[in-house]
């Protein structure tokens, strides 16, 4: 036999294959991030953990260079460091905030100050943190009109609030940037434009890691505390890892310690919540692949599609349900429908004779073998129609990527959104198929 044609040989390049493909791209070396690590060291951060690496699938994220203990500190971030609003108003904008009536938010108070500083390029003290952060955002607010369209409803509805709140945020904000003008020698409407603030905006929401409460007197009292955090903000997400994340009082320091081990050469990850893919998207602009968390909606509309017409009492139902709180979040997930979903469906299910126990099927008790048949059946239903729209979508979404080339990056983003919901009713599709042959 040759050398290397043996299975031994083949197994041992699959493996080196796949560890070669989760392996990131150690990005250290460029400019942007030695300029940030000089900045960082100024203000008396040292680390000796992680290095900035681009990855397969996540994109620009920290590596280990050493194994990470379960408990180990991977990273301490100096007070220093940190942009909050205390920075803003020990600057050049503190005299202006402070005679600024109403006080400005302390959100309005970050934005400034990073389109401020954006705009001052190489005078910028903030300057090496500003060049790492993202040129762009993929949050539904910075997507174009025809993307957000093909979103699911549900994300669609909330997409259009979340532009409608940042288009009011600047409306309202215009006369204070007007009051800036005496620090800048160009037009201050070319400089704090929608555009600009909707960078800053979306910089600050899906980048800023929680403080305790501050307040200042010349700020209003929405809670004050958000903090950025440079360097640190480069950890990605994933719903499969816990981290214990806080500010220390006595160091002085946002430290962050991980409750899971990791390999040198790894890609170290932080976790931002329990959140489903639509909060991810919503809020920060992704969707994570394989997400426990992760679900499909059923909207009030769709709950009572394949429920008979001729049902005198369904208002009645719908109204028990929407008194006890059962009309929302209900869910496909990985393993099938939700307990909610179902207990709602049971509910709706009821014939008429058996009406008054609707009590029992809210606490969780099985009324009869029929009821548990005919909800099975409903929410196998609502399953496939939802599994035939989401095919199509995804097929739609598939059409407009050829057509709109221009537009590749953020329609890829939905693809992705919608192939996960499809995954996921389709493994519900299975389990209720399951728990339908268990009843026959």
């Amino acid at each position: 036999m040759q050398k290397g044609k043996g299975r031994t040989s083949r197994v041992r390049r699959r493996k080196l294959c796949r560890t070669s493909e989760s392996r990131g791209v150690n990005e250290s070396y460029k400019s942007e991030f030695i300029e940030l690590r000089k900045w960082l060291k100024d203000r008396k951060f040292q680390d000796s953990n992680l290095v900035p690496a681009r990855f397969p699938g996540t994109g620009r994220g920290l590596m280990s260079q050493t194994s990470l203990q379960e408990g180990q500190m991977i990273i301490s971030l100096p007070e220093s460091c940190l942009l909050t609003t205390d920075t803003v108003i020990q600057s050049y904008l503190g005299a202006y905030i402070a005679k600024w009536k109403p006080p400005p938010s302390p959100l309005l108070a970050l934005c400034t100050f990073l389109v401020s500083e954006k705009h001052a390029g190489d005078r910028s003290l903030w300057k090496p943190y500003l060049e790492i952060l993202p040129k762009v955002y993929t949050c539904p607010v910075c997507l174009e009109p025809e993307v957000v369209n093909l979103l699911p409803i549900s994300l669609k509805a909330k997409a259009e609030e979340q532009r409608a709140h940042v288009q009011e945020f600047f409306a309202s904000s215009r006369d204070f940037f007007s009051s800036l003008q005496p620090l800048f020698a160009e037009a201050v409407d070319s400089i704090f434009s929608y555009s600009a603030l909707l960078w800053a905006w979306c910089t600050v929401n899906t980048r800023a890691v929680y403080l305790r409460p501050r307040q200042w007197e010349c700020l209003s009292a929405e809670p004050d505390t958000c903090a950025l955090a440079p360097y640190l903000d480069l950890l990605n997400h994933s719903p499969h890892v816990q981290v214990k994340a806080a500010f220390n009082e006595e160091t002085h320091c946002y430290e962050i310690r991980t409750t899971s081990r990791w390999r040198k050469h790894e890609e170290v990850f932080i976790c931002y919540g329990p959140h489903d893919n639509h909060r991810l998207f919503l809020e920060y602009g992704f969707v994570s692949g394989h997400n426990p968390h992760a679900c499909v909606y059923v909207s009030r509309e769709i709950l009572v599609k394949y429920l008979p017409s001729t049902d005198k009492q369904m208002d009645k139902k719908i109204s028990i349900l929407k008194d006890h709180g059962y009309i929302e979040n209900l869910t496909f997930g990985w393993d099938g429908p939700s307990w909610r979903l179902l207990t709602a469906l049971k509910l709706l299910s009821l014939e008429a004779e058996k009406f008054t126990c609707w009590r029992k099927v809210l606490l969780g008790e099985v009324i009869s073998d029929t009821n548990e048949k005919t909800s099975l059946d409903i929410a196998q239903k609502i399953c496939c129609y939802f599994i035939e729209e989401t095919t199509a979508m995804l097929q739609k979404v598939s059409r407009t990527k050829d057509e709109k080339e221009a537009l590749i990056n953020q329609l890829t983003l939905v693809e992705s959104l919608w192939t996960e919901e499809l995954k996921i009713l389709r493994a519900s599709a299975k389990t209720l198929h399951s728990l339908q042959i268990a009843l026959t």
